[in-house]
């Protein structure tokens, strides 16, 4: 009787080959996984802009979400010079105008809303008071990625949208 080394034992080619296929297979689907979880959450990617429009006797600020995902607005914040803004009202020449909640809504994809818009005589007061607040929204996808955004509309990603309460903007 011969005896044979065992890597050339003809049943153990065919383990090892089975071996090798079994791991290449799994690696496989590791990878389809993760590919396919990546194309998920980039279909449901959220990107707000803040905007600002004036013209003449109009004036107004707007948001929208050009991605293609809902933002879920977890927080405003509107500050003015020095302190931090509850409502647009606090701010003097923003007392009259219409006003829409931005703060802790979901924003559907190709869509906007207007949180501030005026019609009259006192929009250049509005644009110059413009260059003092600052506006910036927290907002997350249904994955619960996070960004922070402002005026800049340059998105810079957060791990959870934390704020203090005397930050809030409310409306």
């Amino acid at each position: 009787m011969t005896y044979r080394k065992w890597y050339k034992n003809p049943e153990m080619i065919v383990a090892l080959s089975a071996l090798l296929i079994g791991l290449v297979t799994a690696f496989t689907s590791i990878y389809s996984a993760y590919v396919d979880r990546e194309y998920s959450r980039a279909s449901v990617w959220p990107r707000l802009e803040i905007f600002r429009s004036f013209s003449g006797d109009s004036f107004s600020y707007g948001v929208s979400n050009n991605g293609t995902g809902p933002a879920i607005i977890k927080y405003a914040k509107v500050h003015d010079g020095e302190k931090y803004v509850k409502a647009w009202h606090e701010i003097e020449p923003f007392e009259d105008i219409i006003q829409s909640h931005i703060s802790t809504r979901t924003l559907s994809p190709q869509n906007s809303v207007k949180p501030v818009a005026y019609q009259g005589e006192s929009a250049d007061a509005l644009a110059t008071a413009d260059t003092s607040i600052t506006i910036e929204l927290c907002y997350c996808s249904i994955y619960e990625e996070c960004w922070v955004i402002d005026k800049s509309n340059r998105p810079t990603s957060v791990q959870a949208c934390m704020i203090e309460d005397e930050q809030k903007f409310l409306q």
